[in-house]
């Protein structure tokens, strides 16, 4: 009987990409940002087929139930086979980014700095000046 495939926290997160760099993956474990099985945990806990984690990373959350372990990192593609996320998850991700898109097209955007030589022309004749 063969043993099941395991493989570190950090890692996982990092092969099904999740965060850019393992660093970042051991940042968030360690911040609390990411629960094993309901519980906080260590970058080096093992996870194997069945482990469910939820994911913190800004304003978004993944509730997800490992489905496989990756040999190594492949394509954004190729990694959501390794996970399959809660129904409640995606709505509530999705509901979080809409809200986010209509704050950012709501709010009015600041100037970028000093006036350019177009815009000082601009305002001079506005003014008279």
């Amino acid at each position: 009987m063969s043993e099941p495939e395991r493989m570190r926290l950090d890692k996982w997160l990092w092969a099904a990409r999740f965060f850019k760099t393992r660093s970042l993956a051991v940042a968030a474990i360690t911040g609390g940002k990411v629960h094993l099985n309901g519980m906080r945990t260590k970058p080096g806990k093992e996870v194997c087929a069945g482990s469910r984690l939820r994911i913190h990373k800004d304003s978004l959350e993944w509730s997800v139930t490992v489905m496989q372990i990756p040999r190594q990192r492949r394509p954004a593609s190729e990694a959501v086979t390794c996970y399959q996320e809660d129904e409640s998850s995606i709505s509530k991700r999705e509901e979080m980014i809409a809200q986010a898109r209509l704050l950012r097209a709501s709010a009015p955007h600041p100037a970028p700095g000093k006036p350019s030589k177009r815009d000082r022309r601009m305002i001079h004749r506005f003014t008279g000046k």
